[in-house]
């Protein structure tokens, strides 16, 4: 019986593919043949919202904490913009990550995520700082991104802006190798109604968002989204992996301006359900953060900040932590001399950790309630030496519970020879100070720790970083940029025996070199190519006198390269086809073979107001791993997506 019951629901497995492969077909084939029959009598709009010379233009913050232009940006920053993230049909931000050409991401489950910018990636990645509208995310147990607790309205995402490379002195330690801002539309951009359903093979989702005026120069909005994904499939194919989640989210932004002042408050509240195995992981949370700017006249502004973020994490059978984050700075801007802009600042977060451990035998952290305080304060300097030659240097000082004070300087310097031409360098100390799994974790949760434990002296990772990098825009049509970089380590973690088992210390350093480069063309009023590629070569050690159990493999699984390409198409007003084809290389250890992954996006207009869209995600692949150990690895099957998305 149990057998033929098997027989049936893959019979009607099967069936459901193929009922969605046909009706992608003709969906696809449909808006094909409308395309081709309106092409020769519309001329294109504009393939993407914003030109070459509009990208180089869009004003970013995460280089310097104030409004540049990008082609100004001496870093390596990549910019995803909210016309790249619709033309993909990303759902989630991890999924719109994938754009960003200097950034490693790879699936591990159908929720948790490996993203990192110049190596160390895992699931607990802990080098790269994550702020979602000034709002950093990253949790005080491991120092990363528990990146399933982590959505917004893709449809209000203004823009992605992704460094690699170390931000310590604007952003603080962590920021080791990159940072990720994820930027919100303000609330006057959002006005009216915004309603999308859509679903799948893999997924199915609704959204809903409302945005107004108020009386007094204000604008408001608030918002409503729900996804559910389905089980991902093991690798060996004997059965599903148990990682089906659910997902709703609400939340709102109110912006103000009158009298040079511009105030923001805004939040949000969540809900997660997450199948593993036989039991659910619960996450629970709300923030809610306000900010005031304020220009002060004569080239000075000053910056406020200030928000509470709590969550809930059950974990089953290992704990419940519950996390309390009060953050608070303020920065000032000024120009002391026409070419001279000075930027200082100060800031203190407050967190309140308390991890319930429920389950002594598997692990705990000791004491199982940490406070933790982190304050800092910093300075930078740019310099106007010639009309093209800025000089800027930078300091930021902090202060954290386990290691005291950290210091993480900056010099850069940027060259334009001409208008659209920019070559910089910069040299940054840096540091990854610890969190709490490298001094009170402990397995098992009682002695002996015959597993590993958190180590009393373990100490901040430093990384010592030079990079110099290249951008331009030699043809109106055509942009361009390339970045070499060294990053020396030092105190890299590593496990050594002890008396009482494996403890966390510092044993392992080594360098990491590479090379990231992307560009973009504009064919024609209709059609733009654009790709990415990135080489890197990570050299690790143990050093003498240590062990490192585990090797050097312990701090990260990496490819030597990978690179995307994409193709975007207008056909007449209202039919847009955009193909992006990714490619990973092998991960060396656990082994995770290389692999190319094509997607797909169809998207018409019948009306000003309506988008309809079908995305085919693994086109060519029927199924890949990106992450973990054979055989009972998830693998990731061919999807479907269909969206329709109204807007008054």
């Amino acid at each position: 019986m149990s057998g033929w019951w098997a027989r049936r629901r893959h019979g009607e497995g099967v069936r459901w593919r193929r009922k969605i492969t046909l009706a992608a077909a003709l969906f696809c084939g449909s808006l094909m043949l409308l395309a081709a029959s309106r092409a020769a009598e519309l001329h294109a709009q504009n393939l993407i919202d914003l030109s070459l010379e509009q990208l180089g233009n869009i004003e970013i913050t995460s280089v310097s904490r104030y409004a540049e232009r990008l082609s100004d940006a001496a870093a390596s920053i990549y910019v995803i913009n909210a016309d790249d993230i619709r033309r993909s049909g990303a759902n989630s931000i991890p999924e719109a990550l994938r754009l960003a050409p200097n950034l490693q991401v790879a699936r591990a489950d159908n929720n948790q995520w490996s993203i990192t910018a110049r190596g160390f990636n895992s699931v607990l990645a802990n080098k790269m700082l994550v702020l979602i509208d000034g709002r950093t995310v990253y949790s005080p147990l491991f120092s990363g991104v528990f990146w399933e607790a982590q959505e917004v309205m893709m449809e209000d995402v203004e823009r992605i802006e992704v460094i690699s490379g170390p931000g310590g002195t604007q952003w603080g330690s962590n920021a080791v190798n990159g940072v990720i801002n994820v930027i919100t539309r303000a609330a006057g951009d959002t006005r009216g109604n915004l309603a999308m359903v859509g679903g799948g093979n893999l997924e199915n989702g609704a959204a809903y968002r409302h945005g107004g005026e108020i009386e007094g120069g204000g604008n408001y909005r608030f918002y409503g989204r729900y996804f559910d994904r389905t089980n991902s499939n093991r690798a060996d194919g004997s059965t599903s992996v148990q990682d089906a989640s659910s997902r709703g989210q609400l939340g709102f932004r109110s912006d103000f301006a009158r009298h040079g002042n511009q105030f923001t408050v805004q939040g949000d509240a969540y809900q997660s359900e997450i199948d593993q195995g036989a039991t659910t992981r619960r996450l629970l949370g709300a923030n809610v953060l306000g900010r005031l700017t304020r220009d002060l006249g004569g080239g000075s502004d000053l910056y406020l900040q200030g928000y509470v973020d709590h969550s809930y994490r059950d974990q089953p059978g290992a704990l419940h932590d519950t996390l309390t984050t009060l953050d608070l700075e303020f920065h000032h801007g000024l120009r002391p001399t026409p070419g001279q802009r000075l930027l200082w600042g100060a800031g203190y977060r407050y967190t309140a950790d308390h991890a319930d451990n429920i389950n002594l035998a598997v692990l705990a952290f000791l004491p199982a309630r940490r406070d933790l305080t982190l304050g800092n304060v910093f300075v930078q300097d740019e310099i106007a030496l010639r009309k093209n030659l800025v000089l800027t240097l930078g300091l930021k000082l902090e202060h954290n519970n386990y290691t005291g004070l950290e210091y993480l300087p900056n010099l850069r310097l940027a060259w334009k020879a001409r208008e659209e031409h920019l070559l910089w360098t910069s040299l940054s100390r840096v540091v990854r100070t610890p969190a709490r799994v490298d001094r009170d974790f402990f397995s098992p949760g009682r002695p002996p720790f015959f597993v590993v434990a958190g180590g009393p002296d373990f100490h901040s990772e430093i990384a010592n970083v030079a990079e110099i990098g290249y951008r331009a825009q030699p043809l109106r049509a055509l942009s361009y940029s390339i970045t070499a970089y060294h990053h020396y380590f030092s105190r890299l973690r590593s496990l050594e025996p002890s008396a009482a088992g494996p403890v966390f210390e510092n044993k392992i350093d080594g360098s990491t070199d590479g090379v990231e480069a992307w560009g973009a063309w504009r064919v024609n009023d209709w059609w733009r190519l654009s790709g990415g590629f990135t080489q890197q070569r990570i050299r690790l050690r143990v050093e003498p006198g240590g062990v490192g159990i585990g090797g050097t493999s312990t701090l990260g699984n990496d490819p030597s390269h990978w690179w995307t390409a994409r193709s975007s198409f207008d056909f007449g007003r209202n039919v847009e086809l955009d193909i992006m084809a990714r490619h990973i290389g092998q991960l060396p250890n656990p082994l995770v073979p290389g692999y190319t992954a094509v997607d797909a996006r169809l998207g018409w207009k019948p009306r000003r107001d309506l988008e309809l869209s079908v995305t085919a995600q693994n086109l060519f692949d029927p199924r890949h791993a990106e992450w973990g150990v054979a055989p009972l690895r998830p693998e990731f099957e061919r999807g479907v997506f269909f969206k329709v998305l109204w807007r008054q």
